[in-house]
């Protein structure tokens, strides 16, 4: 864990349950691409660029997500460098409470506010004022969270972000966290059609090819798109749909699974009314959903 893998010429991932991607500018320094769930990250990230030699110069964060920039704050207060987070990912990485709340749909309790969750707070830039070495290339990913991004390295490695899941993953879990379905669908299309060299995923294996793996993503995502849509079939409130989906995939609820798998359960519902597939009601001070006519 936390191995050092060269991919190609100046571009690196470290091995670790979010691979960080490093991009070694001999002039300028390192870029990481994220820094892992927590200062205990950090310092690991931070000893092998001191064995190595290397400066780090900024962190590329994909998303918020606290798996991902948990070692932003370690590494910039030890280093001085420079945190750089797109859009309103930015804001969930100055403020990292957002995440654990927007799952919640509240403030969360302490249950939620957990590292896994909630990350320390890091003073992120926003990604669009970036000075990136020659032949860097932002891809944004939106789906899996709001403005999701991968990176292009100049040696033509393609950091995917969280944007698809292995299928060791899926076919455990089988409902993976999104935060918008039809994005995410999206994301994946373009992704299939990606060239590079070599692609990343965050939470599968590095490939020189990810359509299949892609289109994958995407069956799984309709196929639970279907169950839902069954389950619907007569008005059902979202705890009794959230236990049919869990019985469905012989799943185990938490309170923690409850706020991630219950939140994109919550984005499927959304997508499948705003396609005109579901309707909800108001019964008996019920919400109910149930199949559109």
């Amino acid at each position: 864990m936390y191995e050092l893998i060269q991919v190609l010429n100046n571009t690196y991932y470290i091995n670790c349950p979010a691979k960080i991607g490093l991009y070694l500018d001999v002039d300028k320094g390192v870029y990481l691409i994220d820094s892992g769930n927590d200062k205990e990250a950090g310092r690991k990230v931070r000893q092998i660029l001191d064995k190595n030699g290397w400066t780090l110069r900024a962190i590329l964060c994909t998303h918020s997500h606290a798996d991902h920039i948990g070692g932003c704050k370690y590494l910039q207060a030890q280093t001085g460098c420079k945190v750089y987070s797109p859009g309103v990912e930015r804001d969930f990485t100055r403020h990292t409470l957002l995440e654990p709340a927007l799952l919640y749909g509240g403030f969360p309790p302490k249950a939620l506010r957990h590292k896994f969750l909630m990350a320390q707070e890091s003073d992120a830039d926003e990604l669009a004022s970036v000075e990136l070495p020659e032949g860097f290339e932002i891809i944004p990913l939106p789906g899996h969270c709001f403005e999701m991004v991968g990176f292009r390295t100049p040696d033509d490695v393609v950091f995917i972000a969280d944007c698809l899941s292995s299928r060791a993953t899926l076919e455990k879990y089988r409902i993976g966290f999104i935060y918008d379905v039809q994005a995410y669908l999206d994301t994946l299309e373009k992704v299939k059609s990606l060239s590079g060299a070599f692609f990343v995923p965050s939470h599968a294996e590095a490939c020189e090819d990810v359509s299949e793996l892609a289109q994958y993503n995407i069956d799984t995502a309709n196929e639970i798109a279907g169950r839902i849509k069954v389950f619907c079939a007569k008005p059902v409130n979202f705890e009794a749909l959230l236990k049919r989906l869990f019985d469905e995939y012989a799943l185990e609820l938490s309170f923690e699974q409850y706020a991630l798998v219950g939140s994109t359960v919550k984005s499927y519902l959304a997508w499948l009314m705003d396609k005109g597939q579901l309707k909800a009601k108001c019964e008996s001070n019920l919400l109910l959903w149930e199949a559109a006519e």
